[in-house]
């Protein structure tokens, strides 16, 4: 069983930055690829990055180039830098593991974006 914990959300102004964490336990070995998937107000939930145990990256096109996602397999973390942020980035984020026989989600952390 895995269990996925995010941190790092908060309130930031449009432009500022953001670092969230995502630190994984219990059947590591499992994963395969993790990634941070987000959901806006009234919005579905759509990925915004992933990574594979390899360090594949893949991204959403509305965050190329702003937000870069690490892993760091020593700490079973998972980073998302989101640089450049905009309003309409503000949503929850949520952390996702690939595992062997099924996927995992976190509870989510809060990103609002606001002057």
């Amino acid at each position: 069983q895995v269990q996925l914990v995010e941190s790092g959300g908060g309130l930031v102004q449009p432009g500022g930055s953001l670092r969230l964490s995502c630190a994984a336990s219990g059947g590591i070995s499992s994963i395969n690829r993790m990634g941070w998937y987000r959901q806006g107000p009234g919005k579905r939930r759509d990925m915004v990055a992933s990574i594979t145990s390899s360090g594949r990256t893949n991204y959403g096109d509305s965050v190329q180039g702003r937000f870069t996602i690490t892993r760091d397999n020593v700490k079973n973390t998972v980073y998302l830098q989101m640089n450049s942020l905009k309003p309409e980035d503000t949503a929850v984020y949520y952390c996702k593991a690939d595992a062997i026989l099924q996927d995992y989600w976190g509870k989510g952390t809060l990103v609002t974006v606001s002057s």
